[in-house]
């Protein structure tokens, strides 16, 4: 009779993001996988196949939760606050290993090596550039954004904006704050 996994994949790869979220993909090793998940070589390739395909399921819950919360604050707030707010959620307090998203750095790291990894970061990215547009189309429908540019221009000054705000909130002498309360007032002005 097989013997049933002893470990929680979930919580598994939660872990396994928090890694590479810090260390990157190439700044990640097998023994830092099985020393901070708590697993044996022979049992992190049953689980998982490769490191590769562990990375992917962590861009996959990384972009997920991001998803999440955007849609959550849209649930209690509407397209036009939560694009006011989400500058704020996204450098919020909450304990996360590092600032800069997940998704750029992966992007960043892996592009010109034609690793299918940069290519699902990418998708992701574009799967939140999409919902932001979806957000600046509603509040423009409702007129509470002009429509002198198209939602897809919008959301994607803004998802650079966002992406810029993450990477500078790295840096110690920002007051990432005010700088995420520009990005929210500059929507004042649309």
């Amino acid at each position: 009779m097989p013997r049933s996994a002893s470990y929680d994949r979930d919580d598994l790869i939660n872990r396994a993001r928090e890694l590479f979220w810090c260390k990157g993909w190439a700044g990640t090793s097998m023994k830092d996988l099985e020393n901070a998940l708590n697993i044996r070589p022979g049992s992190f390739y049953a689980a998982f196949g490769s490191k590769d395909e562990l990375y992917s399921l962590a861009l996959d819950q990384y972009a997920k939760d991001g998803l999440f919360r955007l849609e959550k604050l849209y649930q209690r707030l509407g397209a036009f606050e939560t694009l006011k707010r989400y500058p704020l959620e996204v450098i919020s307090g909450r304990e996360i290993p590092v600032r800069a998203c997940m998704l750029s750095k992966t992007l960043m790291e892996l592009q010109g090596k034609d690793n299918k990894l940069s290519k699902k970061a990418n998708a992701h990215l574009m799967r939140m550039e999409s919902k932001f547009g979806n957000l600046f189309l509603e509040a423009q429908n409702k007129g509470l954004i002009s429509q002198e540019q198209t939602p897809e221009k919008l959301a994607r000054r803004y998802q650079s904006d966002l992406l810029g705000l993450r990477l500078s909130s790295e840096r110690t002498n920002i007051d990432i704050k005010a700088l995420a309360k520009e990005i929210s007032t500059d929507l004042d002005r649309l």
